[in-house]
């Protein structure tokens, strides 16, 4: 906005370049918090995603490493421990782990979880996994 001739006149143009100069800060500032908001977004995708990874896989390997030790087992109640072990591991086979918009995501990993506790309980195994101290232990 040029300013030229009288003050009473710069100062009305001035005034009308108000709008102009808001409208334009709001664009900038609009872009300028869209593209930190995606940043931002992607980064907590990022970390979330890697820690349900990490709490499934552990789930996951827990499930097959018991399995293989009830299977070399011939005691009869072993048989409805494998079953559950089974259940587990058909779950996590079925989890959609390359889907971030499913919408019953969180629902499927309570059950998972849940069945996790229930065959933690038939081994007689605490499920919160505590390694080391206090600080890094890892639970889920």
């Amino acid at each position: 906005c040029a300013l030229p001739g009288s003050t009473t006149g710069r100062l009305t143009k001035l005034w009308l370049c108000i709008p102009r100069f808001h409208g334009e800060g709001y664009q900038e500032g609009l872009a300028e918090g869209s593209h930190a908001g995606m940043a931002e977004g992607r980064r907590h995708g990022a970390l979330h995603g890697a820690r349900m990874g990490s709490e499934i896989g552990c789930y996951l390997g827990f499930a097959l490493t018991w399995h293989c030790l009830l299977q070399k087992c011939t005691d009869p109640k072993n048989s409805k421990k494998l079953r559950a072990l089974d259940s587990l591991i058909g779950m996590i086979q079925k989890f959609p782990y390359e889907d971030p918009t499913y919408d019953k995501l969180q629902e499927d990993l309570e059950k998972i979880r849940g069945k996790f506790k229930q065959v933690c309980s038939m081994l007689n195994i605490q499920s919160d996994f505590r390694l080391g101290n206090e600080r890094s232990s890892l639970t889920f």
